[in-house]
């Protein structure tokens, strides 16, 4: 079943938006969509590239200058694993 949740980091600054959108991801099935609200200027940078190196999907909704100081993204959680080597977590040795 496919659900989707908003996820408003709104006040929040680097890193504190991937970490939380990281946590919400985990919890959910593939399949399943976050709309992430964020006003953090990193965020706009940061949340597409998070997603492309976990091998999520984010679509920006918004422009920040057609939603005030926020920009809005639609993340998809992908049951498919990042590409070998775009992980952005390391193995224990």
């Amino acid at each position: 079943m496919t659900s989707t949740d908003i996820l408003d980091v709104t006040g929040h600054r680097c890193p504190v938006p991937v970490i939380k959108l990281e946590a919400k991801l985990r919890r959910l099935e593939p399949g399943d969509q976050v709309t992430v609200i964020a006003d953090d200027p990193v965020a706009a940078v940061d949340i597409p590239h998070y997603c492309r190196k976990a091998g999520h999907l984010a679509k920006r909704l918004t422009e920040k200058e057609k939603n005030g100081d926020c920009c809005v993204f639609q993340v998809t959680h992908s049951a498919k694993p990042a590409p070998d080597g775009a992980s952005n977590t390391k193995s224990l040795p």
